[in-house]
């Protein structure tokens, strides 16, 4: 670790993080005290905040094993937080045993040590890696990317930007960014995404979601933002979508790991789109 991460490390451990309080809501060990007293005073104010990690972690490992099913076995995770139960690599080696390899991209310096920790004590390092980049960077990441050897882009790539999105404010322009990482992927590549999501009839939630983003702005190195259904949509750019297209979390291939009963709870939309 060189002296400039582990100052950042050493600046994140005293603040509010947005990963370690989803690893809190998950019921997670990677969080602190104050992770702990901050998810505690939203879930006060928004009780379905928990139901939307849980639900959001199952989207992704439904996510997966439909990627490995149709034949994908390499996987980009940006904004993959940090390693909690039900990781991209766990998944994917659960189904395709010793196929698949993950590239994990995040921006908190704190989830790329404990990735990277937990890749070194659990994983294959040879197929599975780290990385400490950012959404925004576009070519950079790419080519970090394509520096740990892991993927090959003349072959599909699996990109996974689950509850990513809502922390990226319209002014930082993040339909762009996505379609730079679009345009990374090869034919056949599958790109799947979440983002948090209230019915507009919802007065009442969508109320309390608006405190609960006002207090992630405030407290935590990341702003929620709440979009509609065509907003969220937006961000499959002219892509067709995989049936059955932008739906509640729950909803998406229950089939496949099961789903809970109240779909509209776990306020959060999810999709997969194929590249042609």
């Amino acid at each position: 670790m060189s002296m400039d991460e582990a100052a950042r490390l050493g600046a994140a451990v005293d603040k509010v993080s947005v990963g370690r309080v989803y690893d809190y809501l998950l019921g997670g060990t990677h969080n602190y005290a104050v992770d702990q007293a901050f998810a505690e005073k939203q879930l006060a104010v928004l009780p379905e905040i928990r139901d939307f990690a849980r639900a959001n972690r199952a989207f992704l490992g439904r996510a997966v094993r439909y990627m490995v099913a149709r034949g994908i076995r390499q996987f980009v995770d940006i904004g993959s937080g940090l390693p909690t139960q039900g990781n991209v690599h766990e998944v994917a080696d659960e189904v395709a045993p010793g196929e698949c390899r993950v590239v994990y991209i995040d921006n908190e310096p704190i989830a790329r040590a404990h990735a990277q920790i937990l890749l070194e004590q659990t994983a294959d390092p040879n197929r599975h890696a780290a990385l400490d980049a950012d959404f925004f960077d576009r070519a950079r990441l790419w080519e970090r990317v394509m520096d740990t050897g892991l993927i090959d882009r003349t072959q599909p790539i699996g990109l996974l930007l689950v509850a990513l999105l809502h922390f990226m404010p319209d002014e930082q322009n993040p339909h762009a960014a996505l379609g730079f990482h679009r345009a990374m992927l090869p034919p056949g590549s599958l790109l799947a995404l979440s983002h948090i999501h209230v019915a507009p009839e919802d007065v009442r939630t969508q109320t309390a979601g608006r405190k609960v983003a006002e207090e992630y702005g405030r407290r935590t190195n990341h702003t929620a933002i709440m979009r509609t259904r065509e907003q969220i949509a937006g961000f499959f750019g002219d892509l067709d979508l995989v049936e059955p297209g932008l739906v509640w979390l729950p909803q998406w291939h229950p089939e496949i790991a099961g789903s809970e009963a109240d779909a509209s709870r776990a306020r959060g939309l999810a999709g997969m789109a194929r590249i042609p």
